[in-house]
């Protein structure tokens, strides 16, 4: 069997490949807070709603970059870092589909993503995330980021992380 392989590399944020992660993305994150907290799947309504309002144009240079991994070839997940000042990045998007968990992509997306947030000039990334995505949490804290106050006021922000980038 040939030796299936990870790669990552810059993607527009408005491509066919971006959308479709951005979509997958999405539905899984709002799906998980509504099943949790109300016990129903997210709206057909809401989702095309909030999908649209959240374009990633702050992922496109040259403040942004989206990063998109792909597993022998084919789009696996992505992750996103944007400018918040001259020396912090914040880290956004982070996603795998789910097949390709446990494969050791998440830890290459998410350095890729730091390299690109030193490329853009930060000496800081940060992100926040939620208490239910447990996953999320244990990969941060694996890669090297400490649980902080609060950066933001997102509504939906329960754990906000942030790292060095020496």
């Amino acid at each position: 069997m040939p030796s299936m392989t990870w790669t990552v590399a810059p993607e527009p944020y408005d491509s066919p490949v971006a959308a479709a992660l951005w979509r997958a993305y999405y539905t899984e994150v709002s799906d998980r807070w509504y099943l949790l907290h109300e016990g129903r799947r997210t709206d057909p309504a809401e989702l095309e709603r909030e999908i649209a309002a959240h374009s990633g144009a702050d992922l496109a240079p040259p403040g942004g970059r989206l990063l998109v991994a792909r597993y022998d070839g084919e789009p696996a997940g992505s992750a996103g870092v944007r400018l918040l000042d001259g020396a912090t990045a914040e880290l956004t998007r982070v996603f795998l589909h789910e097949p390709m968990r446990g494969r050791g992509g998440a830890p290459l997306l998410v350095r890729a993503a730091e390299d690109a947030a030193r490329a853009l000039g930060a000496a800081r990334i940060v992100l926040d995330t939620r208490g239910d995505l447990v996953e999320a949490r244990g990969l941060y804290a694996r890669l090297g980021y400490t649980e902080t106050a609060p950066h933001n006021d997102d509504r939906y922000a329960e754990h906000w992380f942030s790292k060095e980038l020496a």
